[in-house]
């Protein structure tokens, strides 16, 4: 889990990722999961997982061309962290995600033994 964790966070070691990536791995990395219950282990698994969709709506909006013309900076602008955090929040609450917290429970529950 530490290797993964480090492996994401050598890739956004700048700029807006350096927060949520040191969130999450303090997060992550203080608590015992061996000693976990299937309950504190989902939330962990879901917080990676919203994580990992919020990294991939900020991905996605640097593809998007910029307007020159429009170079001021609007609300949306202002709150777009906070906006890519509350949609990659409702992703993964809503019925099973994409996946990845499933998959990550599942993998934990047996490296664990839990």
């Amino acid at each position: 889990m530490s290797d993964m964790i480090s492996g994401l966070s050598g890739m956004y070691t700048s700029g807006d990722y350096s927060a949520a990536t040191e969130s999450l791995r303090d997060k992550l990395s203080n608590t015992d999961y061996a000693s976990a219950t299937d309950e504190e282990l989902m939330e962990a698994c879901k917080s990676f997982e919203a994580y990992f969709i919020e990294q991939m709506f900020k991905g996605m909006e640097k593809t998007i061309p910029k307007n020159e013309e429009d170079s001021s900076t609007s609300y949306a602008d202002m709150f777009k962290d906070t906006l890519y955090q509350e949609y990659a929040e409702i992703a993964t609450d809503r019925g099973d995600g994409i996946g990845i917290a499933k998959a990550l429970y599942e993998q934990m529950k047996r490296n664990y033994g839990i």
